[in-house]
């Protein structure tokens, strides 16, 4: 399938989301062509395939259809040049729900485009978005409780974070179905010279994130305060992630493609890490500053699969991949609240001077 100019486009599958969005805009901004294959399903996605085609009227072709859709996928695999692979069902809570959905979305779709790609004539690069998730729970890594966060007893984990040579360990529905799906990647290119990478991202957020209770908690945090609504967290509060700004993420994929003939067939830990690391108090209570007014909280029993601590070594990313330093949190988060505010015809709080 081309696109619009007749060139053979770049396919973004779930290219209307969040990441997905930003991915194809810095492709159209950078003069590919952006062929988007998503369903439309999740809430706000319809917003940022429109706001694509209206940034990039030349550049960005759409087909709706679900990663589900053996054939419709394999079609617009054909004639593509490169291949960024983000469409997933992507929370634990529903993979527990209906684990057969999962299993189809996140394993048995990743398989009918990889063997899509394999069978033409030369295969064309991959590049997989998977999970930190893939490591399991980390119940075996010892933890102290540092003020309100939890950081990693062993000094090398909690200076660095952790690395690709960590055992793999799925768990949840969620977990087996995104892990297996990595696995399929990698062994893509090892036993059929398909060119693929994978990136096992932390907590990425940033613009165009309409984040849920289940998925994207950094920006659903946010919403929900400049609301004034009451926010639940699931454990005590304390867990820590490293977050990474979009911006920073769509640099790594970009990365990769570029360097792909010297990545292929290997997966790297891709989020803000160390000094982005931060718990989910430590985000409420920077919230708290931004919006200018208190969030009311209410806590609720751990969630399966859930991790106490997860932050990534990103020193084999920034080294294969040549990325530079991760926005800090904190400016990051203050960006996300202007942009959700302008999104949501919110106005800012009034400076602390002018309420004195």
């Amino acid at each position: 399938m081309t696109a619009i100019t007749g060139r053979r486009p770049v396919l973004v599958t779930g290219g209307a989301g969040f990441i997905g969005s930003n991915l194809a805009d810095r492709l159209a901004t950078e003069g590919h062509d952006v062929l988007v294959y998503d369903a439309l399903l999740r809430p706000g996605v319809q917003a940022n395939l429109d706001w694509l085609k209206q940034r990039h009227p030349q550049r960005v072709s759409a087909v709706v259809a679900d990663v589900r859709d053996e054939n419709a996928l394999a079609h617009a695999a054909s004639d593509a040049s490169a291949v960024f692979h983000l469409a997933a069902q992507v929370a634990v809570t529903t993979s527990l729900v209906n684990p057969r959905e999962d299993f189809d979305i996140n394993l048995r779709a990743s398989f009918n485009l990889l063997d899509a790609l394999r069978r033409r004539a030369t295969p064309v690069p991959l590049i997989f978005a998977s999970t930190n998730k893939v490591y399991g729970d980390l119940n075996d890594v010892s933890l102290d409780l540092v003020g309100d966060a939890y950081l990693p007893a062993d000094p090398a984990v909690r200076d660095h974070g952790v690395s690709e040579t960590r055992p793999l360990d799925f768990h949840t529905p969620y977990g087996c179905s995104k892990g297996a799906a990595d696995q399929y990647v990698l062994d893509f290119a090892r036993s059929f010279g398909v060119p693929t990478a994978v990136l096992r991202m932390s907590c990425i957020y940033g613009q165009r994130q309409m984040g849920t209770e289940d998925q994207g908690w950094v920006a659903h945090f946010l919403i929900r305060a400049l609301l004034k609504q009451p926010i639940s967290i699931f454990g005590d509060g304390c867990q820590v992630r490293d977050v990474l700004e979009v911006g920073d993420a769509v640099d790594a994929y970009m990365a990769a493609w570029r360097r792909i003939d010297a990545v292929q067939g290997r997966a790297f830990n891709l989020g803000g890490g160390p000094a982005n690391a931060v718990s989910l108090r430590q985000v409420l209570a920077a919230i708290e500053d931004i919006v200018g007014h208190p969030v009311k909280t209410g806590y609720s029993a751990w969630r399966a699969g859930d991790q106490r601590y997860y932050v990534s070594d990103t020193r084999l990313a920034q080294r294969e991949l040549g990325l530079r330093q991760p926005r800090p949190w904190r400016a990051g988060l203050a960006t996300l609240a202007d942009w959700l505010r302008e999104a949501r015809g919110l106005s800012a709080p009034a400076p602390a001077e002018a309420l004195s």
